[in-house]
C-alpha cells in the first residue's frame, strides 16, 4: 500500500511509514500529512500491528517545512496546514503502540519536530539536526517547543532554536534526545530488528507506559500515582500478565498477545 508522498509497508507486525519526497529531502506536503494521520490511526485498530517506524526516503529523513513555498502561502493557508500538522501530531501520541522515528542524513524544522514526537529515535551516526525556524524568521511548530524543553531543559532548547544551527546526533544522544546512534549503511536493518524485537513485547503494556510516561510530563505526582493504581488493577487481569507470569515460573520466553 502506497501513496504518492507516504510508502506504506509491513515487515510482519511492523508497519513502516516512508515520507517519500525525495526531490524536496521530505519536505511536509498536505497529502504527506493526512496520509500520516489516517494510516496511525488504521494502525491503532488493527491488532496485527505491534509497533510502527516513521523513516524518509532518499538522502534525508526529513527537511520539515517546504520553504520554496512559504512565501507564497496566506495567514490562513498555513493556519491550516499547521492544523493538519497539529492533528498528525497529537494522533502519534494518542495511538498506543511505539512509534520508532529512523533518522538519517538531515532533520531540519518540523522534521526534528515530527520525530520528536515519536517515542523513540534511532538516527545514524552521521545524522544532523536542525531547529532551523529562526533562520527563516519563524518559531517552532509541530510541537518543539513543548517536546526539546522536557528532554533537555529551557536554556538549552532556547540555545538550539535562536542559533538555528545544525545539531549532530552524536550530542542529541549525549543529551538522550536520540535512543541509538547506528552506522549509516546498518540503519535500516538495525533500526528493524529493535522494531522487532520489540513488537514480541507485551502491546497492552506498552501502550498504557507511553500514556503514563507522556501524561507524566503534565501531571502531579499524586495523579500519576492513582493512573498507575487504576492501570495496573487493569493490567493484572490481561492475557499477556498472565503470560508473563506463567513464563517467568516456567523459565522460558514469553509469548504475548497484546491482549
Amino acid at each position: 500500500m502506497s501513496g504518492e508522498h507516504l510508502l506504506v509497508n509491513r515487515h510482519g507486525s511492523v508497519l513502516v511509514l516512508t515520507l517519500n519526497r525525495p526531490e524536496r529531502l521530505n519536505a511536509f506536503s498536505p497529502e504527506m500529512i493526512l496520509g500520516l494521520t489516517n494510516t496511525l490511526k488504521e494502525a491503532q485498530t488493527d491488532p496485527e500491528v505491534k509497533v510502527i517506524v516513521l523513516a524518509g526516503a532518499g538522502r534525508s529523513f526529513s527537511a520539515g517545512g517546504d520553504v520554496k513555498t512559504m512565501g507564497e502561502n496566506s495567514p490562513v493557508k498555513i493556519y491550516e496546514h499547521i492544523g493538519r500538522l497539529n492533528n498528525l501530531i497529537l494522533t502519534m501520541k494518542d495511538t498506543e503502540k511505539p512509534i520508532i522515528a529512523v533518522v538519517h542524513g538531515f532533520a531540519a524544522g518540523a522534521g526534528v519536530n515530527l520525530a520528536l514526537a515519536c517515542d523513540l529515535i534511532i538516527a545514524a551516526e552521521d545524522s544532523k539536526f536542525a531547529l532551523s525556524f529562526s533562520q527563516v524568521g519563524l518559531v517552532s511548530d509541530g510541537g518543539g517547543s513543548y517536546f526539546l524543553p522536557r528532554l533537555i531543559g529551557p536554556h538549552l532548547a532556547k540555545q538550539f532554536f535562536f542559533s538555528a544551527e545544525p545539531i549532530p546526533a552524536a550530542r542529541l544522544h549525549q543529551l538522550g534526545v536520540i535512543n541509538q546512534l547506528v552506522s549509516a549503511e546498518n540503519l535500516e536493518e538495525e533500526a528493524l530488528k529493535f522494531a522487532k524485537r520489540l513488537s514480541y513485547g507485551p502491546g497492552m503494556a506498552y501502550g498504557m507506559i507511553k500514556k503514563l510516561v507522556d501524561h507524566s510530563l503534565t501531571a502531579t505526582l499524586e495523579e500519576i500515582l492513582e493512573q498507575e493504581r487504576i492501570t495496573q488493577t487493569m493490567m493484572i487481569a490481561s492475557e499477556d500478565h498472565q503470560e508473563g507470569v506463567s513464563a517467568f515460573k516456567e523459565k522460558r520466553k514469553p509469548v504475548f498477545t497484546g491482549k
